[in-house]
């Protein structure tokens, strides 16, 4: 079996519910990946950002989930500033059908199994 490959998730908080829908798909027995992301509730303490840096080091990829609640999200503006700070391969994959939010530099594409397990498989 092909390694596991390890996604890290970034968004906004007010999008926790899609994440959990997205982190949903890689409990598919065909779905050789994992989700990882660090959602907080409380406000980010002085290592936030080393721990998240950690894991988008350790991760294949990161996909955004973009929705207009990524324009005031600092949280997960860092998050993708990071992954490209760390060379990472970065997806933009739309949160809600009817949103189109364009984050600067960030491909994004429909929530689709097609999408998603093309960049996933191209890590």
């Amino acid at each position: 079996m092909a390694e596991k490959k390890i996604v890290f998730v970034a968004f906004a908080i007010e999008d926790e519910r899609q994440r959990d829908f997205l982190k949903g798909q890689s409990l598919s027995p065909r779905a050789p990946y994992e989700f990882i992301d660090m959602s907080v509730k409380e406000p980010y303490d002085s290592d936030w950002e080393e721990r998240v840096r950690t894991r988008i080091r350790r991760s294949h990829g990161v996909i955004a989930l973009v929705s207009k609640n990524s324009l005031t999200s600092s949280g997960q503006k860092w998050e993708i500033q990071c992954a490209r700070d760390e060379g990472k391969p970065l997806l933009g994959v739309w949160a809600y059908s009817n949103d189109r939010t364009s984050l600067a530099g960030v491909r994004t594409v429909t929530w689709t199994d097609a999408h998603i397990a093309g960049f996933i498989d191209s890590l």
